[in-house]
């Protein structure tokens, strides 16, 4: 059976939510980092402010997850048991705020330089 637009609208809040938490980002560094204020972010995750194709876009390239997963496309994302990605989530969830957006920085320009082959 196929999901209704409507069914579809109302997975994207708690999708991006579940992507953020998942990415170990509050709602105010992801506001840094989209260059917004943190109540937007508040008010996507809550479903009561409209994601244009391009916020969209950008929200599944920081939380490293795909548009289809975010849209309700894809299947709920499995847990992962993985000793090393807890390990990581335990030392970056001790990082101060101001250390946390640094790393996350260095983290996209590593990634953006993959991709350009430098």
């Amino acid at each position: 059976m196929v999901d209704a637009p409507s069914d579809k609208l109302a997975t994207l809040p708690a999708r991006l939510r579940a992507a953020r938490e998942a990415a170990g980002l509050s709602q105010g560094q992801v506001a840094k980092l989209m260059n917004m204020h943190r109540p937007t972010i508040s008010e996507m995750e809550a479903g009561n402010r409209r994601i244009t194709a391009d916020e969209l876009a950008k929200l599944a390239d920081l939380y490293d997850t795909k548009l289809t997963w975010l849209l309700g496309d894809a299947p709920e994302r499995a847990a992962t048991d993985d000793p090393k990605l807890q390990l990581a989530a335990r030392e970056l969830s001790k990082l101060k705020p101001d250390d946390l957006d640094r790393l996350l920085k260095l983290i996209a320009a590593m990634k953006t330089d993959d991709e350009t082959g430098a």
